[in-house]
């Protein structure tokens, strides 16, 4: 039996002592998780079966539940003690941003004067292990006659709390993730998942849209993403173009008083034509100069490059972003369905989304 009082050595290489694990004696070489990382793959291992545990739970309490909140006038009021708490947190804030305005209102406070955020039309959305957290029954016993449904998430179907719900959703998981079996690991994970769930069904039963979701989520780069080109686009006197029969002089004059290094050519009902960019200026300049004789005088149509790229206004800044990115194009226009020009979007007004993307 080899000990570990001492350095081990073997013959050939160096002593092997204290590995990555920070176990003494336990080397890591390739190929060989360390003890930690084992730990790691174990809580993984557990909080996926308790997700996939609840496949097997599903049943009509979980279509009640959805039916109960569509149909309710009011807001979901989610709540839990402890970790319950936080994930409901997260539930809450999924269901609000996801069309069923929804709080998260704290047991504790609930029962010392917060009850009162709680009116006739909302739902109670409770989540409790155990279904015997006192806060928890506390809010149950106040609410008893004021007509507010009450949907239980708990690990425990013949609990306090399950047997007064309105609704109960069956959570069970056979073991915590924690090697104590002690701390909610496993068993938070499942609540959120079934949050979600339940978020998700809303959505679709409500038909909710990507338009709406994307009127709840107008900052950061999600929201940028989401938005229509037609509230980034550059328009009006900011949308450098010229007409069919000006000389090349004013499309460079455009191209610089634009910034964007690029002009549109449209014709005389302002339909989109063609396109000059700098890269098409550079390119005529670099040909022999008896190739271009009285270049600047040239009608730009006889200039432009042809049939350009362009999208409508409702096309998303994520969208327009693929398009260029997959074109190699700086700048997209955009045009009305006969290809009348509104407007120009460059790659820079999308510069943080691209940044995200990576």
């Amino acid at each position: 039996m080899t000990t570990t009082d001492g350095p081990a050595t073997t013959s050939g290489g160096p002593a092997s002592g204290t590995g990555d694990s920070g176990e003494p004696g336990e080397s890591v070489g390739p190929g060989r998780p360390s003890r930690y990382r084992r730990i790691a793959a174990e809580v993984l291992r557990i909080e996926a079966a308790a997700i996939e545990g609840l496949l097997d739970q599903l049943d009509e309490q979980f279509d009640r539940a959805v039916e109960v909140i569509r149909s309710a006038p009011g807001r979901v009021v989610c709540t839990g003690m402890g970790k319950s708490g936080h994930v409901m947190k997260k539930v809450s804030a999924t269901l609000s941003s996801t069309g069923s305005p929804s709080l998260f209102l704290h047991p504790a406070e609930a029962i010392h004067g917060d009850l009162g955020m709680i009116v006739p039309g909302d739902v109670v959305l409770a989540a409790s292990f155990s279904g015997t957290s006192t806060e928890l029954l506390d809010i149950v016993d106040a609410l008893q006659g004021r007509q507010v449904p009450i949907i239980a998430i708990t690990g425990a179907s013949s609990s306090p709390l399950a047997r007064a719900a309105t609704v109960h959703l069956a959570a069970r998981i056979d073991k915590e993730a924690c090697p104590l079996n002690l701390a909610p690991t496993a068993s938070t994970t499942a609540t959120l998942a079934l949050g979600d769930a339940l978020a998700m069904a809303l959505l679709e039963a409500r038909g909710f849209t990507s338009e709406e979701f994307a009127s709840f989520h107008p900052g950061g780069q999600l929201g940028r993403g989401l938005r229509r080109l037609e509230q980034l686009m550059h328009r009006g006197d900011d949308l450098p173009r010229v007409h069919q029969g000006q000389p090349l002089r004013e499309a460079i004059y455009e191209m610089s008083r634009g910034r964007l290094g690029i002009t549109a050519v449209v014709d005389d009902g302002g339909r989109l034509v063609g396109v000059i960019s700098d890269g098409d200026l550079r390119r005529m300049l670099e040909r022999p100069e008896a190739d271009r004789p009285g270049l600047l005088a040239q009608a730009v149509e006889n200039c432009m490059t042809r049939n350009p790229k362009w999208v409508d206004r409702t096309t998303r800044a994520s969208e327009a972003l693929e398009l260029m990115e997959q074109h190699r194009i700086t700048s997209l226009f955009v045009c009305e369905e006969d290809a009348g020009l509104i407007g120009v979007v460059h790659i820079h007004d999308l510069w943080g989304l691209r940044r995200a993307r990576r």
